[in-house]
């Protein structure tokens, strides 16, 4: 009995239960409680948001591919609308060349048959004359084949474009002021391509050529740069004297007029290039270009699309080597000749002076 009594004394003295303490450990586990409920809150909050990304990158995707067909497609609309507009103007110029003979016809009378040959005749050939030319070609040029390129998720082109001896690294961006576009071809700023042609220290060894073009203010910069020589740009405002000037220098550098030196700096650029055309031509900004006369494009089935460039000594380098070849045989035949000559004109002369003596 004195050992029960004693054991319940200690479970008192030390096991008591404080009130004080009872309140302080219903608080705690309220803390606990509420710390868990709020970090499963929190997940469910990271795993809404990571859904709504991935949610937002998808819309953006489709808005940019969207964005590209209906750049394709402006285009062509434009022109069915003139062309609508200008089929509704010879409807009616025809309706009134035909109601004017009738008008004609009923201020003087006439036999029957005659009038109606006459009313006929008459309108047939005003018909003729009020035909408008050229209806179809107003602010539209002729077609153009372009070719297949690859493409990201979004429609966008992959760099580098490698199109045969060009290759492009970017497209830039389209300006509307006005010494940047012509009505064939617009010129963005930070476009940049490279091309193999003949080095401008021994033009017959090949050297890769970094064409761009750059924001020089009011006018276009235009920059040809050879990997051979990175300190001595050739820099102009005018893209087809850019190209003169390299061919000066190859042709200074060969010691004779071996290729033309007419500028054609939108070849030698690649700006020229169907797919590269098309492909500024579709770039957001192109529209704000007023005096541009747009191109109608057709994608090629066939990826293989040979240019007549390949037989331009001024843009191809298998095409230079083959002027090069070419005049250099020519100056050793006539080297080869010219002694030749001057021998048989010296006999000739003397059998001339023996003959007359």
């Amino acid at each position: 009995m004195k050992m029960l009594s004693f054991n319940s004394d200690m479970h008192r003295k030390y096991f008591k239960t404080d009130p004080e303490n009872e309140k302080y450990k219903k608080k705690h586990k309220r803390m606990k409680r509420t710390i868990k409920d709020i970090l499963f809150e929190n997940a469910a909050l990271c795993d809404q948001v990571a859904l709504m990304q991935e949610r937002i990158l998808i819309v953006k995707e489709e808005r940019n591919f969207l964005l590209k067909k209906l750049q394709q497609l402006q285009p062509t609309a434009g022109k069915k609308v003139s062309e609508v507009e200008h089929s509704t103007i010879n409807q009616t110029s025809v309706s009134d060349i035909m109601s004017a003979p009738n008008m004609l016809s009923s201020k003087k009378p006439a036999p029957k048959k005659r009038a109606n040959s006459d009313t006929t005749d008459s309108g047939k050939s005003n018909v003729k004359i009020k035909k408008p030319p050229n209806v179809k070609a107003v602010n539209v040029k002729r077609k153009k084949i372009v070719q297949q390129i690859p493409l990201d998720t979004t429609g966008r082109p992959i760099f580098p474009i490698v199109l045969g001896d060009i290759t492009v690294h970017s497209l830039g961006e389209v300006s509307d002021r006005s010494e940047y576009y012509t009505e064939d071809y617009i010129y963005p700023i930070g476009y940049c391509s490279t091309r193999l042609y003949g080095s401008l220290k021994d033009p017959e060894q090949r050297c890769v050529y970094t064409c761009k073009v750059m924001d020089g203010g009011m006018h276009p910069r235009f920059e040809i740069v050879a990997d051979t020589d990175l300190d001595a740009p050739i820099v102009n405002q005018s893209i087809d004297q850019c190209h003169t000037m390299l061919l000066h220098q190859i042709n200074k550098c060969l010691g004779s007029e071996v290729i033309s030196t007419k500028g054609r700096g939108a070849d030698f650029f690649g700006l020229s290039h169907s797919t590269v055309h098309h492909l500024i031509q579709s770039s957001p900004g192109a529209r704000k270009c007023q005096g541009y006369i747009w191109t109608k494009f057709e994608v090629s089935r066939s990826s293989d699309m040979s240019g007549t460039e390949e037989n331009e000594a001024s843009l191809s380098y298998s095409a230079l080597q083959r002027s090069i070849l070419f005049s250099k045989s020519h100056s050793e035949i006539m080297i080869k000749e010219e002694p030749d000559v001057d021998e048989n004109f010296g006999d000739d002369s003397v059998s001339f002076t023996e003959i007359f003596c």
